[in-house]
């Protein structure tokens, strides 16, 4: 059980409250990747609503498929970096690095350039 004034926001929290400043800045990391997430998931919506069909059957279902799944990925992943960010901050221990940022700046960029071939290659619809 917490102390007054603590609070145990994570399974297994050890260690001291973390200054309130770091612990606001980590939730508001925390927050971004989830905002980064709800694009990635309202893009793939998007897509599939609102762009036309590409010359390749099927293709703009898979890319939002690919988005929103990237998208929950992504909010999971969030919970899970803030975390252990927490209990690093709780232990006082170096933060822990984080290959998320590489991740979604890869796959970004995979999806435009594709995205890309496609609008350069797929005939305008017809009717």
């Amino acid at each position: 059980m917490p102390a007054d004034g603590d609070l145990d926001d994570s399974p297994g929290a050890a260690g001291r409250e973390p200054d309130y400043r770091f612990t606001l800045a980590n939730e508001r990391t925390f927050l971004a990747w989830i905002r980064t997430s709800l694009a990635l998931i309202a893009g793939g919506v998007a897509l599939v609503q609102l762009v036309p069909r590409f010359g390749v059957h099927g293709v703009r279902h898979l890319l939002s498929m690919v988005l929103v799944v990237g998208g929950a990925a992504l909010a999971v992943l969030a919970v899970c970096r803030w975390q252990h960010v927490q209990q690093a901050m709780r232990r006082g221990a170096a933060l822990p690095p984080s290959r998320l940022p590489t991740i979604v700046v890869v796959a970004t960029v995979l999806i435009a350039v594709l995205l890309v071939v496609l609008l350069i290659t797929s005939p305008p619809p017809t009717g």
